[in-house]
């Protein structure tokens, strides 16, 4: 025979509280105590219950659920954002909906299924956004918040981190350890990190009267970083240094230039990545590369998303949190 439901009625009237008690305690907003909570969360497991969420969001025309959007989970970078972006809105009790975009970045890809969807804010994970883009999204009335990419409309909310101050910091630090020949490892070439990261590096190398010998792309992806190392590496005058613009593709280049030219790093060739992935300090790689403030950047945007979804007149805001260098092993020591 086919097993009764049981109906939040059933709970209520074992925990010995109200229906709407009951409908209170699955809320992580409402307002309940404690001990009433605790009450229904023991009949309700006693019982077996489970509350409808979707009968739940038909009547309060709120779906609690939010889409992320990214490319690519490849760069552990991004997982890491994705593990602590999901750890604050299940703690909020809403659910994720995960879309992903072309490598290119096409968001024009998965808009059409995030309107339908009707989720009620939208995080973006690294998507290149045009200002045609931005502009659909906000004529929509959809809470969207960028993170780690930047685009030029004032009607989105940003969070990024000072990519331009960590380049040039990289190629002035690079230049000043008597590096003559430093080239760059660049991703997603319309990507706003990687032409801002590119342009400080640029000015970096400027500021000790340099220039850029020889540049490759990697897009942000191991393989790609490969393929690009061997090109540049394979040239009579390869270069002795190299900034790449995210530590996936500095480890790439550290593995061939390693293992398939018999370089050293850093005695032959010092390395810079960019985001401190965890990876980036093992004792193997010892990455000197420049730090993202990944828990800064996660919180502010969530919070950030989730004021915007409660306030439909809230402005959006734009936030660029400090980089910071992190030296270690795989650049040679200063000149003295």
């Amino acid at each position: 025979m086919k097993r009764k439901s049981v109906t939040s009625r059933d709970v209520a009237r074992l925990a010995g509280v109200s229906q709407s008690a009951v409908s209170r305690s699955f809320s992580p907003e409402a307002k309940v105590s404690e001990s009433t909570r605790r009450k229904v969360m023991e009949a309700s497991r006693e019982l077996g219950y489970r509350p409808n969420t979707i009968a739940r969001s038909l009547i309060t025309r709120s779906s609690r659920t939010i889409a992320v959007v990214t490319y690519s989970l490849e760069n552990p970078f991004y997982s890491f954002m994705l593990e602590k972006a999901s750890r604050f809105f299940q703690a909020q009790g809403y659910h994720l909906l995960m879309f992903f975009a072309p490598p290119s970045g096409d968001f024009d890809a998965v808009l059409d299924d995030i309107i339908r969807s009707q989720v009620e804010g939208v995080l973006l994970l690294a998507i290149t956004m045009t200002q045609r883009q931005a502009g659909l999204v906000d004529d929509f009335g959809i809470p969207v918040v960028i993170i780690n990419r930047t685009v030029d409309y004032a009607g989105i909310s940003q969070v990024g981190s000072d990519n331009y101050q960590g380049g040039y910091w990289a190629g002035r630090y690079l230049a000043s350890l008597g590096h003559q020949r430093i080239a760059f490892l660049g991703g997603l070439p319309e990507s706003s990190t990687h032409q801002q990261r590119e342009a400080g590096f640029l000015e970096g190398l400027r500021s000790k009267d340099q220039t850029c010998p020889a540049s490759e792309v990697g897009n942000y992806r191991y393989e790609d970083a490969c393929q690009a190392t061997r090109r540049l590496f394979s040239s009579p005058t390869p270069p002795d240094a190299l900034f790449a613009a995210n530590d996936l593709m500095a480890l790439a280049a550290m593995e061939i230039l390693r293992h398939e030219f018999a370089l050293k790093v850093p005695g032959e060739v010092s390395i810079i990545g960019f985001d401190d992935v965890p990876m980036a300090a093992w004792p193997s790689h010892a990455l000197t590369t420049v730090r993202q403030p990944v828990d800064m950047m996660i919180e502010k945007a969530t919070e950030l998303l989730m004021k915007q979804v409660a306030q439909e007149d809230m402005p959006p805001e734009h936030h660029i949190l400090p980089v910071t260098p992190m030296l270690r092993g795989s650049t040679r020591p200063p000149v003295r």
